[in-house]
């Protein structure tokens, strides 16, 4: 029998240049997942993956196979608490001071219509991303929700009508403790002229023009009034609040941001 040959780590080789790299890793790998929901249930789905640590400067490269191997020792259901839990091992399996993963998304929540009762699916896209760093985890929530808007100006000056458009509501979320994705999916939507469903009845139909016309908002409202909601969470550590509509009557976007961090702001 032939005796074992040994292959050269190159990647495990010194480097000389003394420049140290902040994320190495793999970028857009895409893996099943089984997510927990608040309904207790699972829902299986298919997230893309980005996957960095630190490289220090006499490192002249990363295990880029290990990032894989993370992955595929996950394939029990995940969480928040399971991805922080996941986001330390990469660290500490590729010998780094810091690591970062970025989980992107379809997120689906099953919802009654407002009169009728029928239920349906709606569809969100949501991330989890995070950072592990000398030893301390951080983590992040979000969420991009669907929701209507209608215009208040169009409202007044208008004798009858007012046009609306689709509102894409995005909540970025640092969070100190767990949180349901689906809370941050109830936020937006109740700040909205009126949320989306996945299927109407006439009876439903009716409710929700009405609704949108009796709460009309504007970007700036939309992103104040989901301030206002992630200010009194003391779950969420510091956010981020973007609207932008998708003018019916306009050939470009309405567009609104509010960033916030509240430890920096004591």
């Amino acid at each position: 029998m032939a005796a074992a040959t040994s292959i050269e780590d190159v990647q495990g080789h010194a480097d000389t240049r003394r420049i140290p790299i902040n994320k190495v890793g793999i970028k857009d790998i895409y893996h099943p997942v089984r997510l927990k929901d608040r309904t207790g249930g699972d829902q299986h789905t298919v997230a893309n993956f980005n996957m960095y640590v630190n490289l220090p400067h006499d490192f002249k490269g990363t295990h880029m196979s290990r990032f894989v191997d993370i992955l595929n020792r996950h394939e029990r259901e995940l969480s928040v608490e399971s991805f922080s839990k996941m986001l330390a091992e990469m660290t500490e399996y590729l010998d780094a001071t810091a690591g970062h993963i970025e989980m992107t998304f379809p997120y689906f929540v099953m919802k009654k219509a407002p009169v009728s009762g029928v239920e349906s699916l709606m569809d969100y896209r949501a991330a989890i991303f995070g950072e592990h760093r000398d030893g301390k985890t951080s983590v992040w929530l979000k969420v991009v929700v669907a929701a209507t808007s209608l215009c208040p100006c169009s409202k007044t000056i208008s004798n009858y009508g007012a046009h609306n458009q689709r509102s894409h509501i995005t909540i970025t979320a640092k969070i100190s403790e767990h949180m349901w994705l689906e809370e941050l999916i109830d936020v937006a939507e109740k700040q909205a002229s009126c949320e989306l469903y996945g299927m109407l009845k006439r009876t439903d139909e009716k409710y929700v023009t009405e609704r949108a016309y009796d709460n009309p908002k504007f970007v700036e409202d939309i992103v104040r009034d989901v301030a206002v909601e992630l200010n009194a969470e003391p779950r969420v550590v510091s956010y981020v609040v973007e609207a932008e509509n998708f003018e019916s009557i306009h050939n470009h976007s309405a567009y609104a941001m509010i960033e916030h961090d509240k430890e920096a702001a004591g």
